[in-house]
């Protein structure tokens, strides 16, 4: 039984106890009943609190109606026993038999088990966006992790998805870019705001190289802003290769690449403008056009075209959100650093000037994630042999690997700072999350292995034989995996998941601990050891299902 089923289980008794009398309450009064494992296990499997909820209504305290709803729900079939606890808390535990038929609904959903439709609508998912002025660095990274889990929570969850990068190639930071590539070029040294690195010599040698192939002048025998423009516009062109390759080595696709300078050529912040003009959110003062964002919240008025004509950066932002929404994006989620936190007011404001909502799960939602600190061998990791003064993705895969790196970043809320420590995470040992999430899979499959070698197979399956105490545990961790898919995505928290796949992983190495599959050499296969590979394959594909959504590999050998 699923807790889904149980709670319409629950539901149907309560509407039932409604008609007959027996509680004082009519069927539109009936909430949505939750069910959720208790804390100490020895109280049963499932646990509700729906009776301390309808208390009130029914005009009876919260214990009398538990022990209605109870003794109405022992009599049921897969029900082992219901009780009442504390103020009110209807406690049950289900039946080996009908608590077992999990493993055989987690079989046959397969890929699909822990998919919803709780979270429906269009989704336009911003994450990453690095100014292709260098290497990721290792904030990038981490949103890169998040976002693409996000991504595919969201769209497990019900959600159509379009992951994008908002491509930043103007402005004064790609001047500062083009620069030190002209500098690198010539041998001199880049401006005191320049950009430093070994990248930088790496991208003027390869402009020149490819200006030589296309049979275009050497970049260095043009005029200072002839040669300015070549490396900004083929530098930047180069950059952005080298950061999409490092991504999708990483995992990480995005579906729209949007140019900042589209915003701008296309006319689209002029009429972003104007219709908050038309709707009367926008004044002229002092030869400049101002946003009243103080309106909707926001500490003061924001500038979108400065006094000499000149559109202010937040007016691409204004015309951004607009585009995105026109495009059909119900909800505009974009993830920033958390040097960015000043920028919620005006972009919240900004959402309500064109009559959105903002906040978690509106219109307009900002995710605004902390910094990432390496340490190796107890010290600081705080330079890059390439990059010189960060620590780029690059560095971190190579330290670590793919996994690792993915897995690490995604396990913590993206709100704390998160400190990496690199021998951990490249060690064999249990005390590596990944590895030891990693490590029960690849478990499942050898014990799956070893079932076929002596002939216990999957053909019968009778879940009452699943009757020890570990493997009521198990089933009541595989049974929380939807809901933790569903909490993660409408949080936007993927390491929800990777907490969960923990908890999984640990029950699932106690119940092999405790239980056998393979009988012995001196018995033959029952009932008992066919119900738990049924039990153990459940827990293999709960594994796979919930490392896909965080993006890193099931192994099936370690």
């Amino acid at each position: 039984m699923t807790p889904e089923e149980l709670s319409a289980l629950i539901d149907s008794v309560l509407r039932e106890a409604a008609a007959d009398g027996a509680v004082a309450l009519s069927a539109d009064e009936l909430p949505t009943v939750k069910v959720e494992r208790p804390r100490n296990r020895d109280h049963g499997d499932w646990a509700t609190n729906v009776a301390m909820q309808l208390a009130k209504k029914a005009g009876t305290n919260p214990r009398d109606l538990g022990t209605i709803l109870a003794d109405r729900l022992a009599h049921r079939d897969g029900i082992e026993s219901a009780t009442v606890a504390g103020p009110g808390f209807v406690n049950i535990r289900l039946a080996a038999g009908a608590a077992g038929e999990l493993a055989r609904t987690i079989l046959t959903e397969g890929a699909e088990y822990g998919r919803s439709t709780t979270h429906p609508g269009a989704v336009n998912l911003e994450f990453v966006s690095a100014n292709p002025t260098g290497p990721i660095h290792l904030g990038g990274v981490r949103w890169a992790a998040v976002g693409d889990s996000l991504a595919r929570l969201l769209e497990a969850t019900g959600s159509t998805v379009t992951r994008e990068y908002y491509f930043n190639d103007a402005g004064a930071q790609i001047d500062r870019f083009s620069e030190s590539l002209l500098a690198r070029a010539k041998g001199e040294p880049v401006p005191d705001n320049g950009y430093g690195g070994d990248y930088i010599t790496d991208v003027a040698t390869q402009v020149i190289k490819d200006c030589e192939t296309a049979g275009e002048p050497n970049p260095l025998t043009l005029t200072e802003p002839e040669a300015q423009e070549v490396f900004r516009s083929r530098g930047v062109d180069i950059m952005f290769s080298e950061i999409k390759s490092a991504l999708a080595d990483f995992g990480v696709e995005f579906d729209v690449y949007y140019h900042e300078d589209t915003l701008h050529k296309t006319g689209a912040v002029a009429r972003a403008v104007d219709i908050l003009r038309e709707r009367g959110h926008v004044y002229d003062e002092d030869g400049a056009v101002w946003i009243r964002t103080s309106d909707f919240g926001d500490d003061k008025d924001r500038v979108v075209y400065k006094s000499d004509g000149e559109a202010a950066y937040f007016a691409g932002d204004v015309a951004y959100y607009l585009d995105k929404r026109e495009r059909g994006a119900d909800h505009v989620i974009i993830m920033l650093g958390a040097d960015h936190h000043g920028y919620m007011g005006r972009m919240y404001a900004m959402a309500r000037a064109f009559g959105d909502t903002a906040g978690p799960g509106e219109n307009m939602e900002l995710l605004i994630g902390q910094m990432v600190n390496l340490v190796k061998d107890g010290e600081p990791v705080r330079m890059s042999k390439r990059a010189g003064n960060i620590i780029t993705l690059e560095d971190l895969v190579d330290a670590v690997g793919v996994d690792a790196a993915r897995y690490a970043l995604v396990r913590s809320s993206v709100d704390t700072t998160l400190e990496l420590d690199l021998d951990l995470l490249a060690s064999r040992t249990n005390e590596n999350p990944v590895y030891y999430v990693q490590y029960a899979h690849a478990r499942t499959c050898s014990v799956a292995r070893n079932a076929a070698e002596h002939g216990v197979t999957r053909d019968d399956f009778n879940p009452a034989a699943l009757d020890h105490p570990a493997d009521s545990a198990l089933l009541g961790v595989l049974a929380e995996f939807p809901d933790t898919v569903a909490q993660a995505a409408g949080l936007r928290e993927p390491h929800r998941v990777a907490r969960y796949l923990e908890e999984l992983a640990a029950s699932y190495h106690t119940w092999y601990g405790q239980t056998r599959v393979t009988p012995r050499s001196d018995e033959e296969a029952t009932d008992g050891h066919r119900a738990r590979l049924w039990l153990n394959d459940a827990t293999t594909r709960v594994l796979a299902n919930g490392l896909n959504l965080l993006g890193v590999s099931a192994p099936e050998k370690m």
